[in-house]
């Protein structure tokens, strides 16, 4: 007989997605299958949905506690060999689920398999289209890669039962990364993982954000707590490797860049610290090209700092301007000059929007090179930025 999968799908106002969502579950060529809907709370109309596929279906109804509750309380339910996570708003095409059992049955040393995925865009003006498929491709080290900046659909992956035991279940205080930390929490119980290729697995983006990044200060203090306890836990256990050191540290730059791009300083230092703490001699293989040049000739801390300049240059001139003349008056206390090396590059810019991503890094580092070194050393005493020392 074949092993039975249980499909876990927490639900909280997803009336527009949950149909599409349990559709793909009962559409898949593999049968033997439990769909398992937990309904969060939900306010709309998303429970009357759920309920409509009658015994189709196995549901519950709880009170809001958020996702990660709702998955625990799925997996309470289930009775699967094999367990499949799949968010209310996400899919996966039809023989998904018949191929990595197949690759589990056949390799049974594997404890969790994960395969390919793709991002559905969904814009404002209610069209819709396919990203190109994310191959996840082989990691050598499963645990390393997560640490670092890899990610994998949460529906791309299918777990054995005895796997999602050892974890303990679902964090249930994380308001973000959920499925960034229960992962990691299967590779520190040292559960074997394969990847398998093809991509059967399709996660929803809405605009530029997903439901987990719509609070931007929420995803950063999610994920920096994910890692923290990480990194704690392999220090207690003496496995904090240099790789490992490295791989933490990269994770937490990448999470200081999203807290700059979003404008917060204070968590920006605070995760660029934690990254030169780990890793002293830390290096950035940047997509930009100026960026690169920079660390190659003064280091990381010099490129960094010039990066953080230029981001807040970027966002004084994306701002409207006259919200923005309290702000210029101080910055031109500071140094005049830089106003009008901004309105230089702002102008020039638009006459060159033709420029290939590179061309913009020079034409950038080319404008700003004469205005950054005394400017930087005022603006450092302004917002603290000699903390990178």
């Amino acid at each position: 007989m074949l092993p039975l999968v249980s499909v876990i799908i927490p639900c909280f106002n997803a009336e527009r997605w949950i149909a599409e969502a349990i559709d793909s579950c009962l559409q898949q060529t593999y049968k033997n299958i439990e769909i398992i809907v937990v309904d969060d709370g939900s306010t709309d109309n998303s429970l009357a949905i759920i309920q409509s596929y009658g015994n189709k279906i196995i549901w519950q109804c709880l009170p809001h506690k958020g996702g990660n509750y709702a998955r625990n309380a799925g997996f309470a339910l289930s009775t699967g060999k094999y367990i499949q996570y799949l968010d209310a708003d996400d899919y996966i095409l039809p023989e998904k689920i018949e191929m990595q059992v197949n690759f589990l049955e056949a390799n049974e040393d594997i404890d969790v398999v994960y395969g390919d995925w793709r991002c559905q865009h969904h814009l404002p003006n209610n069209t819709n289209y396919l990203g190109k498929i994310e191959i996840s491709g082989v990691q050598v080290d499963i645990l390393e890669s997560l640490l670092a900046d890899w990610w994998v659909a949460l529906a791309a992956l299918l777990y054995k039962r005895t796997v999602v035991e050892k974890t303990g279940g679902w964090d249930e205080t994380l308001k973000a990364a959920q499925d960034r930390d229960f992962f990691l929490s299967v590779a520190m119980n040292h559960a074997k993982v394969a990847y398998q290729s093809g991509c059967h697995s399709i996660y929803r983006r809405y605009g530029e954000t997903t439901v987990s990044t719509l609070s931007k200060t929420r995803w950063i203090d999610s994920h920096y707590l994910v890692m923290d306890k990480i990194e704690r836990k392999l220090s207690s256990l003496n496995q904090l490797s240099a790789k490992y050191r490295y791989a933490l540290a990269r994770c937490y730059f990448s999470i200081a860049r999203e807290a700059l791009l979003h404008g917060d300083n204070t968590r920006y230092l605070k995760l660029l610290n934690k990254t030169l703490t780990l890793s002293p001699e830390f290096k950035l293989n940047s997509k930009r090209l100026a960026f690169n040049i920079v660390q190659y000739l003064w280091g990381f801390r010099q490129a960094e700092k010039i990066a953080f300049h230029i981001a807040h240059i970027k966002m004084f001139l994306r701002l409207d301007r006259r919200s923005l003349e309290p702000l210029k008056t101080q910055i031109q206390l500071l140094n005049p000059k830089l106003i009008r090396q901004q309105d230089k590059y702002s102008h020039n810019l638009n006459a060159h929007k033709h420029l290939s991503l590179a061309e913009k890094d020079k034409y950038l580092l080319g404008s700003l090179i004469q205005a950054v070194p005394t400017s930087y050393v005022k603006l450092n005493q302004k917002i603290n930025v000699d903390k990178l020392k």
